[in-house]
């Protein structure tokens, strides 16, 4: 045991079986305004994306797998926003702001699924609309209810697959700090705390990380080219115009989820930066899962006008 004792502390590093989260800010005099904040923008996520899965399974007319994959998005943002924002609240007014490691491990482990799944479902939403605008004729008889089913199904194996090869590999490292400049458990941050630089970590997220969450940005803007293609050939107007407001609100969902993912994962751990990437943080676990239901409710006909109907029914 001395032995095992002495050689960790040669390599200065120490036994972390807790991590303390030094949050978004020290100032105590804003922190009831961070809350109010928060509390109010995570209320309105639960209730949008609530009100949204709930039209799509009570409305006939949202019947369609359209519908259905914008349900599994709102159930995808419920959890990903629940995996840090609770937590946050909890610890703004908090004497103790820690997590054991287990729970840090998990947090990690469900954070990168549920946010990886995001990008895949995005992916599968612009491969409905290419199918519905471009082979309007084959659109019925492809996009059936069982194959939305087995491409959800396939997305989640391949999202924990993912989560699960990051989570061992950061779970491995040696740490010298157990403090984290974050208020979650996330990968930059706990790199960031390796008593080396954690070449492979860094090598398997620019390599198995940038091919599980680009492989769907890339689909998207492949689908989104062969869509611009066949619009430009419409001669209805009336067609154009629904071709526009149909892809007009997973267009502005797809450039905030990858506009923040892009701009925090993809980079050396080296440059990461405690103010700017919490900001960025705060912007893609909080801010654009509320946005996201606002968006395909104010943009979508459809969607509103089943809003509508639901709470005349509630309401009545």
């Amino acid at each position: 045991m001395s032995m095992f004792l002495s050689l960790m502390e040669a390599h200065n590093y120490t036994l972390v079986t807790e991590f303390v989260f030094l949050g978004l800010t020290s100032r105590l005099d804003i922190q009831p305004v961070i809350f109010g904040v928060i509390f109010t923008m995570y209320l309105i996520t639960i209730v949008g994306n609530s009100l949204i899965i709930t039209v799509t399974w009570i409305d006939p007319k949202l019947k369609t797998p359209m519908y259905f994959l914008l349900s599994q998005l709102s159930t995808t943002d419920i959890c990903f926003t629940t995996i840090t924002v609770p937590q946050l609240l909890i610890h703004t007014f908090s004497r103790s702001k820690t997590i054991s490691f287990t729970q840090c491990m998990t947090q990690i482990f469900f954070f990168v699924a549920v946010g990886n799944m995001e990008g895949y479902l995005l992916a599968a939403m612009a491969y409905d609309r290419y199918m519905a605008i471009c082979n309007p004729l084959r659109y019925g008889a492809i996009m059936t209810q069982k194959l939305c089913i087995c491409i959800v199904l396939v997305f989640w194996l391949l999202t924990f697959l993912n989560s699960l090869l990051q989570t061992i590999l950061v779970s491995r490292l040696h740490f010298c700090s157990n403090r984290i400049l974050h208020f979650f458990c996330d990968l930059p941050p706990l790199m960031q705390l390796s008593c080396s630089r954690p070449f492979i970590n860094e090598l398997v997220l620019l390599t198995e990380g940038v091919t599980a969450t680009l492989s769907p940005f890339v689909f998207i803007l492949v689908s989104y080219v062969c869509i611009a293609v066949t619009v430009l050939g419409l001669r209805s107007t009336s067609g154009l115009r629904k071709a526009v407001s149909t892809c007009g609100s997973h267009i502005v969902v797809v450039t905030l989820f990858y506009g923040t993912v892009i701009r925090l994962y993809f980079q050396p751990v080296s440059s990461y930066t405690l103010d700017r990437d919490r900001q960025v943080a705060v912007f893609y676990t909080v801010v654009t899962p509320m946005l996201n239901p606002i968006i395909y409710s104010l943009r979508n006909q459809e969607v509103k006008g089943a809003l509508q109907r639901t709470l005349r029914k509630i309401f009545q």
